[in-house]
């Protein structure tokens, strides 16, 4: 049985300043929601007068999406079938290059995302904004009643981790639209995870973002392509966002974490050592070392995830030959504060990590991680 969809008119705006609307619609194993969703795509290009094109970007579902676009009578539909570099992202930044409009909309297969709040989106640009987003968070958008506690918590925290890159109420959509200037202005696109629109409002310099209301409605069809593994990607795109928005602040905030974790791993390798009898001196050198191999894994893999080389070994001789200045500094200074100030070891350990964090910092930033990812902004690269 045919499920009954029901949908807004398609706003009665005014978009004729745009010569032409390219829609880009990521698809994996979604044949059944595409027949619905062309047909609503249809509606709005006749009822608007949009010259309005449809680009789907097929993730070789297999699942018959292929033949049933071949089949299908409209010319303004078209859909590639991608076998390489897969995913939600790359399969948008693809069809954002392959597209001819001079306005690129990406949108959802689902069905969540009414395409009749396509006209007004367009509006929104008309008027001068950079980026406009269909968003459930503004007055007026609305989500499906069925949302549970989980998954609203879980939009809103993040939500909240996104804040410091854009004021958006609801940055992580996946519906939205911008000028195909302002994508050719973007440049260094990295994206991983499901979080596409949040990459070119950073990368595009998407200063102006507006937000249309839209009612996002729960899939119909199909299966949710949201997994654990998408929400962990989520967070590893954020701090790719961070680094290239904020540079060496981001990186120092990493790995003051990093180092915060270290100390942590310090203080209780040093107490372990002196209750098995260990003398203070041996037992101070094997937790700063150990602590070090620590820091090292956890800043190759986040604080300077963009600059770690497949030779790990070269970075950790390098990392550790850096670093081993703060080590003795941190050496000296431990031993210090024990002998001249009478110190617990553990609070002299403390004062000693901090006065070598600084220099470990610099040493790790611009010698042993270093990396030509990080341009300032008006070194745009098309």
């Amino acid at each position: 049985m045919e499920p009954t969809l029901e949908h807004p008119q398609p706003s009665p705006v005014e978009t004729n300043r745009f010569t032409r609307i390219t829609v880009v619609v990521p698809t994996y194993c979604e044949a059944e929601n595409l027949p619905h969703l062309i047909d609503r795509l249809g509606k709005v290009r006749e009822q608007s007068g949009l010259d309005l094109d449809v680009l789907i970007m097929d993730d070789n579902s297999q699942d018959g999406s292929a033949e049933l676009i071949a089949a299908r009578p409209e010319k303004w539909v078209q859909i590639v079938v991608r076998t390489q570099d897969r995913g939600l992202s790359p399969s948008v930044l693809d069809g954002m290059k392959r597209a001819t409009g001079d306005v690129l909309v990406c949108m959802d297969a689902d069905l969540s995302h009414p395409p009749e709040a396509i006209p007004q989106m367009l509006h929104k640009l008309e008027e001068g904004a950079d980026f406009v987003i269909g968003s459930r968070y503004v007055q007026g958008g609305s989500t499906s009643d069925d949302w549970g506690f989980l998954r609203w918590l879980n939009s809103r925290v993040a939500t909240l981790l996104a804040r410091p890159l854009t004021s958006a109420r609801d940055p992580m959509a996946g519906f939205f639209a911008l000028r195909r200037s302002s994508f050719e202005a973007g440049h260094d696109f990295n994206p991983v995870g499901y979080k596409i629109g949040l990459e070119f409002i950073v990368k595009c310099g998407c200063e102006r973002v507006v937000e249309v209301p839209i009612h996002f409605e729960d899939r119909l069809l199909g299966k949710s392509k949201l997994t654990m593994r998408q929400q962990l990607l989520y967070i590893k795109h954020l701090r790719r966002l961070y680094t290239f928005k904020f540079g060496a602040w981001s990186q120092l905030v990493q790995f003051l974490t990093v180092g915060g974790l270290g100390t942590l791993v310090n203080l209780v390798l040093l107490t372990f050592l002196l209750r098995l009898g260990l003398e203070l001196k041996p037992a101070v050198a094997l937790a700063i070392l150990l602590s070090m191999v620590f820091n090292f894994v956890l800043n190759r893999r986040f604080s300077f995830g963009e600059a770690r080389e497949p030779r790990w070994l070269k970075q950790f001789v390098g990392f550790m030959a850096a670093c081993s200045v703060g080590a003795v500094i941190n050496y000296v200074v431990t031993l210090l504060f024990v002998g001249m100030f009478g110190l617990r070891a553990q609070l002299a350990a403390l004062v000693g990590i901090a006065a070598a964090t600084a220099f470990n910092f610099v040493a790790s930033r611009y010698l042993v991680f270093r990396s030509s990812h990080f341009r300032p902004p008006h070194d745009h690269v098309k």
